[in-house]
């Protein structure tokens, strides 16, 4: 279990997130939803180490702040919202993710890259292996970095708008492999924009609004409290179907 105790963060002295308090429990997938510019970003950065925050970050009770960057990215992966389009093979940078196993000479042992091919054969990307990531489409890419993160092997795996690039069933193939890894017993945590995918598939939602957060829960609680109408401005409908609830939204 991840604990966020009254965090704070933000850039250049102006705070972005507001002595925010969340639990991300293991074995689930915790959605993280709310409007442009709200602080989604700024607390899986947080939470990576990437950017410094004030506040307690406990993971199973262990202090974040005590870790090493190393033993930190032991302990959770991180794929961020926009990244660089390295010059080497998708094989190549899904082995990127073992590299915080590594010990000096930083020399890749065959089980890491065993740990890399069954990332790859996860997601169905095994023969893109030998392909310049440049050569890619996005779609293909973003799945090679996803890759790159189960390779990692952390018990909490952050995914900043992992469905981006993806069509829909590749985008279903993203959220089963989710809820499979959050089955592992892992904290999976995605910053998603469609609500109704989050509303549908995510074991629980937090909902943000202004660098604090508005409400936690499984979808018939968040759906109950009105707080994504108050935070996006829409209204939220559902219609029941034989496979469960519908979600979709239209104008408040």
């Amino acid at each position: 279990m991840l604990e966020i105790k009254n965090l704070t963060a933000g850039y250049a002295g102006k705070p972005v997130l507001q002595n925010l308090s969340l639990t991300i429990p293991a074995g689930q997938v915790t959605a993280v939803v709310g409007p442009n510019g709200c602080g989604k970003s700024t607390l899986l950065k947080v939470l990576a180490g990437i950017l410094p925050g004030q506040g307690s970050l406990l993971l199973q009770g262990q202090a974040l702040d005590g870790l090493s960057s190393r033993e930190r990215a032991q302990k959770i992966a991180y794929l961020p919202q926009n990244r660089t389009v390295p010059e080497i093979t998708a094989g190549r940078l899904v082995l990127h993710g073992r590299f915080p196993y590594l010990s000096y000479p930083r020399r890749y042992r065959q089980e890491d890259y065993g740990a890399a091919e069954r990332a790859m054969a996860r997601l169905d990307i095994l023969d893109l292996k030998d392909r310049d990531l440049t050569t890619l489409s996005g779609g293909q890419r973003q799945k090679v970095c996803i890759a790159m993160v189960l390779a990692q092997d952390t018990p909490v795996v952050l995914l900043d708008e992992p469905n981006t690039y993806l069509d829909i069933a590749h985008q279903l193939q993203m959220m089963a492999q989710a809820k499979l890894l959050a089955a592992e017993g892992k904290a999976v945590v995605l910053v998603l924009h469609d609500l109704a995918m989050a509303l549908e598939t995510a074991d629980q939602l937090a909902v943000m609004e202004n660098g604090t957060l508005l409400c936690q829960g499984d979808a018939e609680t968040v759906f109950a409290s009105g707080a994504l109408r108050q935070a996006f401005g829409v209204a939220v409908n559902r219609i029941q179907t034989p496979d469960g609830w519908r979600y979709y939204c239209t104008k408040a």
